[in-house]
């Protein structure tokens, strides 16, 4: 496939790290339901297999200037990306440290990319989390094109270890359709929609 035709990539970025996490099944529904819009290529990226250290490179993340060879395979993982689907808890009415540091950890990597927060929890459903999440991908030049809130993820997953499977709701899965809706309305705007 040519450059011209291939479709965006969208990477679907697994926040939480915790063993059991409810974030993985969820990212695979999601990944499952991306692929059968067929707008998009999809690829999984789980932070707790990517294993950032806590930041420390020695020059601010706008310069590209890497040391860590952690840092470089990051930034190559998500310089392919098009576009992000990121699945998050909840924590404290914020989201998580590792997503932080993961956002932290570059800079034109995430820029002028569309993204939409597929957040989950207890009744808040990652409501807050997501809020506090606005302002920074702002600052790193992405915008949010759409929000999948999902409450009470965890009485919907069922199976164990990594047959576990997410069985969304209805109003979940119109979510879903509404963010992917928005994403590929966001990349058509920068050029970059595959065809349908």
């Amino acid at each position: 496939m040519t450059e011209a035709a291939r479709r965006p990539l969208l990477q679907i970025i697994v926040a939480s790290t915790r063993p059991g996490r409810v974030g993985e099944p969820l990212a695979r529904w999601f990944g499952e339901y991306a692929r059968e819009y067929e707008a998009f290529d999809v690829e999984i990226v789980d932070l707790a297999e990517v294993d950032l250290p806590m930041f420390a490179e020695p020059e601010h993340p706008r310069f590209g200037r890497y040391v860590l060879d952690s840092t470089k395979a990051f930034s190559a993982t998500i310089a392919r990306a098009d576009a992000f689907a990121i699945v998050h808890p909840e924590y404290n009415h914020s989201y998580n440290a590792a997503l932080k540091n993961a956002l932290d950890h570059l800079n034109t990597e995430w820029a002028r990319k569309p993204v939409t927060l597929i957040g989950y929890g207890g009744v808040a459903a990652g409501a807050r989390a997501a809020e506090a999440l606005v302002p920074v991908l702002a600052a790193l030049q992405m915008v949010v094109a759409g929000t999948v809130p999902i409450p009470f993820a965890g009485q919907r997953v069922s199976g164990e270890g990594d047959a576990r499977v997410f069985d969304p709701a209805p109003e979940t899965e119109a979510g879903a359709k509404v963010a992917l809706d928005g994403l590929a309305s966001w990349l058509e705007v920068l050029g970059l929609r595959g065809s349908r």
